[in-house]
């Protein structure tokens, strides 16, 4: 039978939290909306007025599409040129999801998003439908056909290995404008010694390019490796001019709730640097510069205001 309009708003009122989820799955905007798009096919083609709870098969119906993305997207990442990185959010962006504690913000952060890389599928499943979406243990073993006790213990190992990786330090809007008003002084000063007080011991800087711009494999490690590093990442020179179109303006914003520092070139992002701040320092930036990775995140920028940019880079 063909959808009734009822049948279809009821697909509309649940696509923003199937968004968040499988954004949350995939690490990559493009492919959630691929997996909800794919949901929506499901659900025309269903038996829709005998499924009793619409959320839970839609629910069920993409997290499963999501697991089989991400059995596949593990191969093409072996095959990647240089390190993958997630698909960075900007504020505003409805895919981020609800962030009203603390859990449901942590798990759509940069730094756990790349840590949830190293899960299995079904440990990424159940740390993402519990820790943010607060589903409960019987809930999610329906979804994924597996006993409630197995979903407690798949969960409390993703938690384990989610938490082995990451110390986070909370901070609101305006302390992360500090920070990176003081990292961008320290990283244009054409000095290391002040960003090395600015950053942890064991620091690491990446970057994503996907084989388009030039980004190094191998992390950088230390602070002073990534002092270093990030003093000639700012100092000005044509060749990178000429490689991203133009100066790129300057912003301090946040991605997926961290702290960042968002380049653009008329009015296209062409770099989201996202900083992951500790009590003890800036422990790591994650910059993504990948320009397939940016679209939505220009598009983003686009529909939103922002001021005048902190500088444009020369």
């Amino acid at each position: 039978m063909p959808l009734t309009a009822n049948d279809v708003d009821r697909f509309v009122a649940s696509r923003p939290r199937l968004e968040a989820i499988a954004y949350r799955l995939l690490g990559s905007a493009t492919e959630a909306e691929d997996a909800v798009q794919e949901t929506f096919l499901r659900w025309q083609a269903a038996d829709v007025e005998r499924i009793e709870v619409p959320e839970a098969w839609l629910t069920k119906v993409l997290t499963n599409l999501c697991l089989n993305q991400l059995g596949s997207a593990r191969a093409r990442r072996e095959t990647y040129v240089g390190r993958w990185l997630p698909e960075p959010l900007l504020p505003g962006d409805p895919m981020l999801g609800p962030a009203d504690t603390a859990e449901q913000r942590e798990s759509v952060s940069y730094a756990v998003l790349t840590l949830m890389e190293r899960l299995s599928p079904n440990e990424r499943a159940v740390y993402v439908l519990r820790e943010a979406f607060d589903y409960p243990h019987r809930e999610i073993a329906e979804i994924l056909d597996i006993t409630e006790a197995a979903s407690q213990q798949i969960f409390h190992r993703a938690r384990k290995h989610v938490a082995d990786g990451r110390t986070r330090t909370e901070i609101d809007e305006a302390a992360a404008r500090r920070i990176v008003e003081e990292f961008l002084a320290a990283a244009t000063s054409g000095r290391t010694e002040p960003l090395v007080r600015l950053l942890t011991e064991d620091a690491i800087a990446i970057g994503d390019g996907g084989g388009k711009i030039p980004a190094r494999v191998k992390a950088f490690e230390g602070a002073v490796a990534v002092a270093t590093f990030l003093r000639g990442l700012f100092k000005p020179a044509e060749v990178k001019r000429a490689m991203v179109g133009g100066r790129p303006e300057i912003h301090i914003t946040t991605a997926n709730g961290d702290p960042a520092v968002v380049a653009v070139v008329d009015g296209r992002v062409v770099a989201v640097m996202c900083l992951e701040v500790t009590a003890e320092g800036i422990a790591a930036c994650r910059n993504q510069v990948n320009p397939d990775k940016l679209v939505r995140a220009s598009a983003q920028w686009a529909a939103g205001a922002h001021g005048e940019p902190l500088f444009t880079a020369l």
